[in-house]
């Protein structure tokens, strides 16, 4: 819990004190994002959801409690972020507002998005599918991507393209 603290004063700028830090929306729904994901493991059955849900009413961000987030996370203005079941997000990725990690609705099993390590999103990135953003890659603003990231890479657009 100490990390993802740390992560947001490593990549925010404005998180000047850490009672600021501790109203973070996005801190929170990942902390108990992290107790929903024990529960849900656990198979505890309508408790990891119901703690989900609550979450979104108070943070608006939307993290099913099979979602895999790894250490130092960071979700900056995490309003109307959504993270499917099936997503698994490495260690050190920053989530901007208003980023899909959903499915495209016709696959069954693993059918959200793996992020690698050291990922950026930008804000309204639509990223969906079992498809793999690749470490230290960058997806831009409103980027729609259905296809694999290579790592190190920069995608942008509707559909995206690499571009870097």
């Amino acid at each position: 819990m100490i990390s993802d603290i740390q992560a947001i004063f490593e990549r925010d700028p404005a998180a000047a004190n850490i009672f600021e830090v501790l109203l973070y929306q996005g801190l929170w729904a990942i902390w108990i994002h992290r107790i929903s994901h024990v529960l849900y493991n656990w198979r505890i059955p309508i408790l990891p959801r119901l703690i989900s849900q609550i979450m979104r009413l108070l943070t608006m961000i939307e993290i099913h409690p099979g979602a895999k987030i790894g250490k130092k996370v960071f979700i900056d203005h995490g309003c109307g972020v959504v993270i499917g079941e099936t997503a698994v997000i490495g260690d050190n990725v920053t989530i901007y507002q208003g980023v899909t990690l959903g499915g495209t609705g016709k696959e069954k099993g693993k059918r959200h998005p793996t992020i690698g390590n050291n990922v950026v999103i930008g804000a309204g990135a639509i990223i969906l599918g079992n498809i793999t953003i690749g470490d230290f890659a960058r997806v831009g603003a409103a980027a729609v991507v259905t296809k694999p990231v290579p790592s190190h890479s920069t995608v942008v657009g509707n559909p995206s393209r690499i571009v870097a």
